[in-house]
């Protein structure tokens, strides 16, 4: 055999798994309150009441 067991590879999985979701949890949430955001964020929040005539019209 090769030496990679169906045990070793679900180990490697799950842990490399729990680290880049960590990893990417960590970089949203940074993202998200990172000082330079809040404007975009705002903009974003603010920019589906400027159109009123709404796509219907």
């Amino acid at each position: 055999m090769n030496g990679f067991t169906h045990d070793s590879l679900v180990g490697f999985a799950k842990s490399w798994g729990l680290f880049y979701l960590l990893a990417l949890s960590l970089g949203v949430l940074a993202y998200t309150y990172w000082p330079g955001s809040g404007k975009r964020f705002d903009r974003a929040a603010d920019s589906i009441m400027d159109d009123e005539s709404g796509p219907w019209a």
